[in-house]
């Protein structure tokens, strides 16, 4: 039985896609990769072996001979530079624009949605532009990004289910267009809790203070839903569709939607890779996919020591993922934007990921700079023999 194992390094990008002089100037001159090399002890052996150092040219990383692995980089096709549309793209999801605007825009629609949708909702503070849904759930501005970027429904999970959460928050993304409506909550809170972390920002963006609340410290649980992302036309879904297990590990739980698949949440690195080398004894066939989120900590931190130490300790398990790898097995390492922690601010920047491929009886060919993401998600399903996601152009005939 034949599997992939797909392993985000959550911002390993490789330096400036061709557009940022005109949609993210601030972001001119990134690479993360060749930055973090420079300003570290970074020694990452097998991913040298794996071909990094044809991606990157740079004397601290060394490029072999013969590297073991297929080499490349893929841009980003989708706007900006984040995390979750990242993910999207890389499972075959072709990216759409979303809008950017305030709760306020769309309350009385969703409310409207919702009260017809059979749930009681009312408006705490009728000041204010948030809306408390029986009396659990409340949908409101996400005041950590951007104003009118994300919306947040909020819950009590010692009071409501989260499958329940969850049907208030389709219908809330079903009538929005912003980029994501995040739908999360915690257990040993109470709504009184989470009414108590309201916050008013500037230009009445209101939204709950989710550390305040309390909801991240015991049982949380959380489930991104994204504008114009349909996981039925997403690699994972084909898969379990068709009958092969899928396994999300890491933040990649938080960000990939996929009835039927095993969740597997985790932030510590180690952690993250202890439980992809426990998949790979276990699952027999079909998708293991995971995401190593520290490097991405450690870029918004600026703190390139700390990205390199989370690098090397995913290097470091590579010859033991390899170890556990059959004959028809796939690895496919990449990024998903990046976040390089000396470029002046700490955003993600918009930058080419990385991509290595990796099959003990595959060819070993320099995959060139890639269209999309999606491309890495089509090379899956053409790999299983599988019907093709929305977006992307399989490389599996180079390989």
């Amino acid at each position: 039985m034949r599997r992939v194992i797909l392993l985000v390094i959550d911002s390993l990008g490789v330096g400036e896609m061709d557009d940022v002089d005109a949609v993210r100037p601030h972001d001119k001159g990134a690479n993360t990769l060749k930055h973090v090399a420079e300003q570290s002890n970074l020694n990452i052996p097998n991913l040298e072996k794996m071909g990094a150092g044809y991606v990157v040219e740079l004397d601290k990383i060394k490029r072999v001979e013969e590297p073991i692995a297929s080499f490349g980089s893929s841009n980003l096709a989708h706007f900006g530079a984040d995390t979750y549309q990242g993910h999207q793209e890389i499972m075959g999801t072709k990216p759409r624009m979303p809008v950017m605007k305030p709760f306020i825009y769309y309350i009385d629609k969703v409310e409207r949605a919702l009260t017809d949708a059979g749930y009681d909702v009312e408006r705490p503070d009728p000041s204010h532009p948030y809306l408390l849904v029986n009396g659990l759930v409340t949908v409101a501005d996400n005041i950590e990004a951007d104003p009118g970027q994300n919306y947040n429904l909020t819950a009590p999970l010692d009071y409501i289910s989260f499958e329940e959460e969850l049907k208030i928050g389709r219908i809330v993304r079903e009538n929005v267009e912003v980029g994501r409506v995040i739908v999360f909550g915690g257990r040993g809170v109470t709504i009184k809790d989470i009414l108590n972390a309201v916050e008013v920002k500037e230009g009445d963006i209101t939204g709950i203070n989710a550390p305040k609340s309390g909801v991240y410290r015991n049982g949380y649980i959380v489930r991104h839903l994204g504008y114009g992302v349909n996981p039925d036309v997403q690699v994972p879904t084909i898969l379990k569709r068709a009958g092969y297990d899928v396994s999300l590990i890491g933040k990649m739980a938080d960000v990939i939607g996929c009835d039927g698949a095993e969740y597997m949440p985790m932030v510590e690195t180690e952690g993250v890779l202890d439980l992809i080398l426990e998949k790979i004894k276990a699952q027999d066939s079909g998708l293991i996919a995971a995401n190593v989120q520290e490097t991405d900590l450690a870029g918004h931190s600026q703190d390139p020591v700390r990205y390199g130490e989370k690098l090397m300790t995913v290097d470091r398990y590579l010859p033991r993922i390899m170890d556990g790898m059959n004959d028809e097995d796939l690895l496919i390492i990449t990024g998903d934007h990046g976040n390089d922690p000396t470029i002046g601010h700490s955003h993600h920047t918009r930058e080419r990921a990385i991509l290595l491929v990796y099959g003990r009886k595959l060819k070993t060919v320099d995959l060139g700079i890639r269209n999309t993401l999606s491309d890495i998600g089509a090379t899956i399903a053409e790999f299983f023999r599988v019907a093709m996601p929305e977006n992307g152009a399989s490389f599996l005939n180079l390989l």
